[in-house]
């Protein structure tokens, strides 16, 4: 009985290990890489030729400078989404993620060099767009590219890691590197920079640099791990005192990029987390039925100063007591450390809100009232044709000497342009000129027909 029960439980183990091994090798096939996967030398060639910044690249990068500037300008997301499309600026960050992963100095000095040609180029065109702009209002779009977030930091990641996988394909053909170029956004950022410069606002050239740096550095990153990843093969050099020199070197860079824009990111999760806990906080704790949170301000820890939750609240002032409560409750929500600053309106600045409804009753009103004027003033500057081909049959079918009809309704002005009645002119072109048109009858007709009481006639001989 016990053998039979052992010689179960390792047929058991044995079907397990099977299903597991078949599991794997379908895990593995269905995510394996090495399809379509094209030669390393060949990857390499393809990436150099888009970090090159000369010629047809290089114009393509000016005009779509231009384009977006004009979509920011305007606050178009369609004229930006079509400025990315056409951006070449993805190559020289993917070739530094290149040529880190595969211990390429040349290629990196090449793209560093292409990197910056770029962001001077397009830091000018933009700079001179905005400049000469007669637009220089602060648009959404513009203020969006001014403070980078955890979520650009992700995007610009998995954005870059799509990209390289896509290049490393036999087939690029396929929508990933459009879609990329428009998912991490780098060329808005440049020109948002730009109008920083060409307005005097230098907090937008600082933050909209901090994001283009932001997503080229997880662009770069994301590159050099898939191509690590992928196993590509190390450049070897043979005389051994440079390679090492060139290793250090490229170690030196690597570290100044990645470890501040590491440091960065982490600060930034680190912001997001604190501002989304702060966001509940504030939900549930100051939820009053007369009174209000009209602004939250969420200030993270710099220096010395601790992170600070600002409100301001309208309606009925809370108490002293309430309020207190409110701060004993922080450390529920992990906010034992910061601040809470509560500012209140006084008693003598309350709304009075039947007065503000009277008001925008009476503005609702004078609005109405105005475009019932505008209405009527319309109606009689508006020239309106007739339906003529209705009416020229029914004539025809009323009187037999009548060959064709032109009807026209207007307005008629007087000398001084002074608009007087609506007007409706009637040719008529008999069919036997020699025989009367019955002129009273038809006149009195198209009274009641087309509903105006001004008709003139005329018969042509």
């Amino acid at each position: 009985m016990e053998e039979n029960r052992t010689a179960d439980t390792q047929k058991v183990k044995r079907s397990f290990s099977a299903w597991l091994g078949e599991l794997r090798e379908f895990m593995k096939g269905r995510f394996s890489l090495d399809e379509d996967k094209a030669q390393r030398d060949e990857v390499v060639a393809s990436v150099s030729k888009g970090v090159e910044f000369r010629g047809v690249n290089l114009w393509v990068l000016i005009f779509a400078t231009m384009i977006a500037s004009l979509g920011l300008n305007v606050n178009s997301a369609a004229v930006i989404i079509g400025a990315m499309l056409i951006s070449p600026i993805m190559g020289p960050i993917m070739g530094v993620g290149l040529a880190l992963g595969i211990n390429d100095f040349e290629l990196l000095k090449k793209s560093l060099r292409n990197l910056a040609l770029m962001f001077i180029v397009a830091i000018i065109t933009s700079t001179v767009y905005f400049f000469i702009s007669p637009l220089s209002s602060n648009s959404s779009e513009l203020l969006a590219r001014t403070v980078p977030t955890t979520y650009d930091v992700l995007i610009a990641l998995f954005g870059g890691l799509a990209g390289i996988v896509a290049q490393t394909r036999q087939d690029r053909t396929s929508t990933v590197i459009p879609g990329v170029a428009i998912a991490t956004a780098l060329i808005p950022p440049l020109c948002t920079a730009g109008f920083g410069l060409a307005t005097g606002q230098f907090r937008f050239f600082i933050g909209a640099f901090y994001l283009f740096f932001i997503n080229s550095v997880f662009i770069a990153l994301a590159t050099y791990a898939m191509v690590r990843f992928l196993q590509y093969e190390k450049k070897v050099f043979i005389d051994k005192v440079r390679e090492r020199t060139v290793k250090r070197l490229m170690m030196v860079i690597t570290l100044v990029t990645f470890i501040p824009s590491v440091v960065i990111g982490f600060h930034m999760v680190r912001v997001s987390l604190f501002e989304a806990v702060a966001d509940k906080y504030v939900s549930q704790v100051f939820n009053f039925p007369h009174t209000r949170v009209i602004e939250c301000n969420k200030h993270y820890a710099q220096g010395k100063n601790p992170s600070q939750i600002e409100l301001l609240l309208v309606g009925e002032p809370l108490g002293e007591e309430v309020i207190e409560n409110a701060r004993t409750q922080m450390r529920n929500f992990g906010l034992e450390e910061a601040e809470l600053v509560v500012r209140q309106a006084n008693t003598e600045d309350k709304v009075d809100v039947v007065s503000l409804q009277k008001s925008y009753q009476e503005l609702l009103e004078e609005k109405n009232r105005r475009i019932g004027e505008m209405s009527s003033q319309l109606k009689r500057y508006r020239v309106t044709n007739v339906e003529v081909n209705d009416i020229s049959r029914e004539v025809g079918a009323m009187m037999d000497n009548i060959g064709a009809i032109s009807l026209t309704k207007g307005i008629t002005f007087d000398v001084e342009g002074t608009p007087g009645d609506t007007t409706l002119v009637c040719v008529v072109t008999p069919r036997d000129s020699a025989l009367p048109v019955d002129r009273e009858t038809l006149i009195r007709w198209l009274r009641i027909r087309t509903k105006v009481e001004n008709v003139k006639l005329f018969v042509e001989p």
